[in-house]
């Protein structure tokens, strides 16, 4: 199993900017598709992003689709997340996920921690 721990979380003003970083341990990260979900209080977990396993293929959300962008680099093992034009609805515990392309949090096999990322006014 792909063992995920995600990065670069905090306190943003709102209209800033923030990096996610997601490391992955094993030699199977490369084959994998990976993803990112955010989870604010009381909702459900919601997916954010997908990249194909050699980054060719994106989707995003609607809710953040040209703000964000998700990209990898197979040679570190680690798959990021750009968040610009940050909102306050944005604020959420951001999780990484490996597994098949696509967007339910079922076509993805292993799971980061989450980090916090909070947007104020």
């Amino acid at each position: 199993q792909v063992q995920l721990v995600e990065s670069g979380g905090g306190l943003v003003q709102a209209g800033g900017s923030r990096r996610l970083s997601c490391a992955a341990s094993g030699r199977s990260f490369s084959s994998l598709a990976m993803g990112w979900f955010r989870q604010s209080p009381g909702k459900e977990r919601d997916f954010v992003a997908v990249i194909s396993y050699n980054g060719r293929r994106t989707y995003y959300a609607d809710s953040v689709e040209g703000r964000f962008t998700i990209t990898r680099d197979n040679t570190k093992n680690t798959v990021y997340l750009q968040m610009n034009s940050l909102k306050p609805e944005d604020t959420a515990v951001y999780y990484c996920a490996a597994g098949s392309y696509g967007y339910s949090q079922a076509d993805f096999i292993s799971w980061g921690q989450g980090t916090q990322v909070t947007v104020s006014s």
